[in-house]
């Protein structure tokens, strides 16, 4: 017990003078003023859902909120975390639900719910089925969460990240995707693969829509600062290109789905945005004129912080890289242009 005042009763306080009172409040706020957790809600419990879930529980980024549509999943989900996170001493509250209003007073919405890839699908494939699940999950957003970042992940990216944009009114800053984390990931392992040298030596960057007309960069990829294009052939730059924007479906084809490897720049950008850390990354973002475009979600390099995308940046492109990167432009505006449920400008 704190001995404030020699005059305080067992009984109750009692205040006798300026002393005691100052004491007290500063004893009320060093309870009070604790800093609070932020809190992340997650839409789609499945296995990447989950994933994400493991890796920012166990980076203590934020409390946790798992919505799903299948009854008993994300519950399920939240108390194995749960007690994963008690062995590891992670102080952070998850709770699975099928019911959206628990996402209220969500710092950062990360949508993962809608249907996956197929063997044999292209991203492109998916957008008539997953239109209407994402539309219905921004306007549960909006309701219950008005306030929140939102960070999609359902395929096809780049135009359900739009679609979001559009269909929650909500500044371009504050909707953003996840793309060019994995498809730098994936750019950087076939680099490590060709030299043989250790991936954190290597920097890479990949713009341009989230498929098969992405555009990794060669120029602007470096180990250590040397351009690749100067450390391997032209041959190796194609094949580390193409292997790059094929690796997905090879995956899938062979177990079903892609997991870790976008959960990892799930987690990645999430920790960005909580802890405010300004990060550098590739991803999809707003595009108002930089690279002579307007009205589009692609993916580009850009500054993510606790507001959202803080500012992109523009990359000073050859002929031959904008001419690539303005036809994966007109690949992701036909598909938007397709859209049912909103209005494009």
């Amino acid at each position: 017990m704190v001995n404030i005042d020699r005059k305080v009763a067992l009984t109750g306080i009692f205040l006798k003078n300026d002393e005691t009172i100052s004491m007290l409040l500063t004893l009320m706020a060093r309870v009070w003023i604790l800093p609070s957790r932020r809190l992340i809600s997650i839409i789609g419990t499945g296995k990447l859902g989950s994933a994400v879930a493991l890796q920012v529980a166990s980076r203590e980024l934020g409390d946790l909120r798992l919505v799903d549509i299948i009854q008993g999943l994300p519950q399920g989900e939240a108390l194995d975390l749960g007690q994963m996170a008690a062995e590891q001493g992670a102080d952070v509250d998850i709770v699975g639900s099928n019911d959206y209003k628990d996402i209220a007073g969500s710092d950062l919405v990360v949508v993962v719910g809608g249907l996956g890839r197929k063997p044999g699908m292209t991203r492109l494939d998916l957008q008539e089925k997953n239109e209407d699940i994402i539309r219905g999950i921004c306007d549960k957003i909006v309701e219950y969460a008005p306030k929140t970042l939102i960070l999609m992940v359902t395929n096809p990216l780049d135009v359900m990240t739009y679609l979001a944009w559009k269909v929650t009114g909500f500044e371009p800053s504050r909707v953003f995707g996840q793309s060019g984390m994995l498809d730098t990931m994936r750019f950087k392992y076939f680099i490590a693969k060709a030299l043989r040298v250790s991936t954190s030596s290597i920097q890479a960057v990949v713009i341009g829509e989230h498929g098969d007309s992405m555009v990794p960069l060669p120029r602007f990829s470096t180990v250590n600062g040397v351009p690749i294009t100067e450390l391997l052939s032209p041959a190796q730059v194609a094949e580390a290109i193409e292997r790059t924007r094929k690796i997905a479906a090879e995956v899938i084809a062979l177990k079903g789905a892609t997991i870790y490897a976008p959960a990892h720049g799930i987690t990645r950008m999430v920790e960005s945005v909580i802890k405010d850390k300004k990060m550098v990354l590739c991803l999809t973002a707003h595009l108002n004129g930089e690279y002579g475009v307007k009205d589009i979600y692609l993916d580009v390099p850009a500054v993510l912080g606790a507001r959202g995308v803080e500012r992109v940046i523009e990359l000073k492109l050859n002929d031959e890289e904008r001419a690539a990167f303005l036809k994966s432009v007109e690949v992701v505006k036909t598909a938007v242009g397709h859209l049912k449920t909103v209005k494009v400008s």
